[in-house]
Parts: C-alpha cells; structure tokens; sequence
C-alpha cells in the first residue's frame, strides 16, 4: 500500500511548496538569512543592542467559523489576512511590533491550488504588518476533517523594549478611550452570524443587502491590521497607557484586561462609526443591544486609553479613524451607557 492510498497525497504537498516559495519569500526583509524548505526559519535581531531590555512577544489565534463561510463560498483569498490580524492585533497592544509569524495549515486533503489562494491572504497579511512569513507547516489529515475543511492557526513574534512596555498600569479615573475604527465583523462571532444568516433567515451568500455588496462580502471583509498606524501614534504620542483589541467578548471581556483594580470604562455607542455590517445586523432585531457589545467589535476593533490632554491631541489631528468612545470610572463592570441602563 502507499500513502495515497490512506488519503495522503506527499505530491500535492510538494508541489504546494513550489507555488508559495516566491510568495512567502516576498515577505522577507534583511534579517531573514534563509529561504523556505529547512526545518526551522531564521531571524536575526541586531537592532536589539539599541534597546535597553529588550523582550520578545508572541501571540496566537486562529479565525474560527468565519472559515466556513470562505469553505463554503469558495472565497479563500481574504481569510489569511484574518489569521496574521487576529495574531499581530494582539502582539501590538503590548507596543511590540511585530518581527515574524509562522502558519499552520490542517486539511483534510490538500489542494495545492486552494491552499495557495490561502497563503496569498497569509501573505498579504503580514505585508501589511511588516512581519516576515517565516515559516509554517501544512497538514493533510483526512480522517480528521471532510473534504474541502480547513482550520488555520497563527503565530506571531514581535520585540519590545521592556522600559516601554504597555500596560495600563498608569490608567486613572477620568481618562478618556479612544476607538479606531474596524472594518467590520474582523472574526469573532461568527457561529452566531452563520446561524442567523444561513440558519434562521436561510439567506444565500450571493443575496444583496446593500445595492452592490453581498452577504459574502459583508461576512468574509478582512479584519483589519493596525500593525503601521498603532506604531505610528506610539512613536508620536508617547503618552498612550493602555490599548485593547476588541476581539472575542466584546467590550465586556476585553477592556477590564487591562483596567487597574477599581477602575473600568463607560462606553459611548452614540460616538461609534456606523458600519454596513453592523447597522444590517441591528435592522434585524433578532439579538439584544447588550449581546451584540458582549461579542462583537460594534464598529470599533481596537482602543487606546491616554489623559484627556493627549485625547484632545489626537483627535484634533485630522484624524477620521479615531473616535471618543468612553472614559475611566471608579467601578468593577464596564457599562455601556444606554445598554446597560
């Protein structure tokens, strides 16, 4: 017997190596002295003697569900850049930046061609974080997963020098929060999404709601990276004391992350951008105010916290990504006014 035969085809392996050798290389920079197709990638750090302490981060996730909707709708190009977002939105809230990131690529048989379009979105993910695709590894497990299932899983490593660290430990009452906009639902909530939209309203993905985009579209638009702009505002705006990702648990589980005891947010929905995503799925009056803040983003994917004078900074700067969208309180929840009571 061979290995083909147990569902395991060792060619299409290879030849997916071959597609994506000039790919992924398109991510390098100075510090990656080796290629693809060795056991373990390299990454030189010479910029580290010019930091006091310097420390590496790392961070992992995945993008869930939402890959079903991109299994099932054959759009495969865009979920990539959702699994480098989940990972280096995380590393970046410390102030790290991002140096790396590894993938990891599980199926139940391998496409070579589907799993390209795939690393094509991986790739054009960590561009826009400016990490290097250093590596990862490509599992073809059938008796584990129906065909055309995939899962993804991600793996970012950035550095921080340790006297910068980010971590709210200077937040006080009275400071203000700051939103930036996401782009949409990113990828969190998405078995509650699929269940709405496919299960209970048994919409297509091809059906418009809005003249000219349709519900694939709204469910699979790529979270949004904020790798360039958050170092931006770090190196201007040295002042920032804490910074959330909102990702899964909403604002209910992801801002107390990083409030000192005795202190939580005051949230205010009436500053938020309106988002197509968001003001479709409120149209349905299908899920309660307080559950939508409790998973999803709402319009807004990642916060920063800084003293009203450093707020007034930044929002006079002509800035249209950036929103006042709560302040510090003495309290133990975080209460989203006019949700909440």
């Amino acid at each position: 017997m061979k290995y083909n035969d147990a569902g395991v085809n060792i060619d299409e392996g290879n030849l997916f190596v071959n597609k994506i050798k000039g790919i992924v290389a398109s991510t390098f920079d100075e510090n990656v002295p080796e290629g693809i197709g060795g056991f373990a990638g390299f990454y030189a750090i010479p910029f580290a003697k010019n930091m006091e302490y310097p420390m590496l981060v790392s961070s992992t996730d995945g993008v869930g569900t939402k890959l079903k909707v991109a299994i099932e709708s054959g759009i495969l190009d865009t979920v990539g850049i959702d699994l480098v977002a989940m990972c280096v939105n995380d590393l970046i809230v410390t102030g790290a930046r991002p140096l790396f990131f590894l993938d990891y690529i599980a199926t139940g048989k391998l496409s070579a061609d589907k799993s390209v379009k795939v690393l094509e979105g991986i790739v054009e993910g960590c561009k826009q974080a400016n990490a290097s695709l250093l590596g990862g590894e490509t599992a073809e497990m059938p008796d584990m997963y129906q065909d055309g299932d995939f899962d993804l899983a991600g793996f970012a490593v950035g550095v921080v020098d340790k006297p910068k660290i980010i971590n709210g430990k200077g937040i006080k009452e009275g400071d203000w929060l700051l939103g930036l906009s996401s782009s949409g639902f990113h990828s969190n909530g998405y078995s509650l999404l699929r269940k709405i939209f496919f299960k209970e309203l048994k919409m297509k993905g091809d059906e418009e709601v809005a003249p000219g985009v349709t519900l694939n579209e709204l469910l699979l638009t790529p979270t949004k990276i904020y790798v360039k702009e958050i170092l931006n505002l770090i190196e201007t705006c040295a002042k920032i004391k804490g910074m959330v990702h909102i990702t899964g648990g909403g604002f209910y589980e992801n801002i107390p992350r990083v409030m000192p005891n005795g202190l939580s947010a005051k949230i205010y929905p009436g500053n938020m951008p309106n988002l197509l995503h968001y003001d479709y799925l409120k149209s349905l009056n299908l899920v309660e105010e307080k559950e939508l803040f409790r998973v999803f983003n709402m319009g807004i994917g990642f916060v920063l916290i800084v003293d009203p004078f450093e707020g007034e900074k930044l929002l006079s700067g002509n800035n249209n990504n950036i929103f006042k969208i709560g302040e510090v309180y003495k309290g133990n929840e975080v209460v989203v006014k006019g949700v909440d009571f």
